[in-house]
């Protein structure tokens, strides 16, 4: 099946001002390039670099995993507003469901980043943003298990903001910067 060339065009996104400004934040180029570089030098080497590419499944690994780890944990928190968890038991594994996700996703997503970051000032950017980001929810989720009921679902309700928070940079890195796509695989 051929992917159309064009899709038609989006509004403007009503966060586009909060994008610039991180793709704009100069501050950040000391720490995301030596990340960068540690990234390259560690996660390069064959066969890790195709295996975290995703080359043995035709496309990026990265958007298969970070759903599972989105999904766990807005499941948790949704248990928060819906109700029918009253031991906590269903949320606490989904929650460690997330967590466990969370090292290969973003093991996967560093990869594909640090193939980029060094060409693209908002890239590099963007991508320790979304780093810091998801790795806030995590330990917001993580911590939520380990409180009352009353301050879990606030953990877990600032997790999810920063869950939000952070997918929609990755979004952004994937969609609007390219990272993690391979223009081969798309056909006019």
């Amino acid at each position: 099946m051929d992917i159309p060339a064009a899709s038609p065009p989006r509004g403007p996104s009503p966060f586009a001002s909060v994008t610039e400004a991180v793709e704009g934040a100069a501050a950040l180029d000391g720490p995301a390039s030596a990340l960068g570089a540690a990234a390259r030098a560690g996660l390069s080497p064959a066969p890790l670099k195709p295996l975290l590419r995703g080359d043995w499944l035709g496309h990026a690994v990265h958007p298969v995993l970070s759903d599972v780890v989105v999904g766990t944990l807005l499941s948790a928190t949704l248990l928060d507003v819906l109700g029918g968890d009253d031991d906590r038991r269903a949320r606490h594994r989904l929650i460690a469901a997330g967590l466990a996700a969370a090292t290969p996703t973003a093991l996967t997503g560093l990869s594909d980043w640090a193939e980029e970051e060094a060409s693209d000032d908002g890239v590099r950017r963007a991508g320790v943003v979304h780093a810091i980001s998801n790795s806030t929810a995590l330990v917001l989720y993580a911590g939520s298990m380990a409180t009352g009921r009353r301050s879990g679902v606030a953990l877990r309700l600032a997790g999810a903001m920063a869950l939000g928070a952070g997918a929609y940079l990755g979004g952004h890195l994937s969609f609007v910067k390219g990272v993690g796509v391979d223009a081969g695989q798309i056909t006019s």
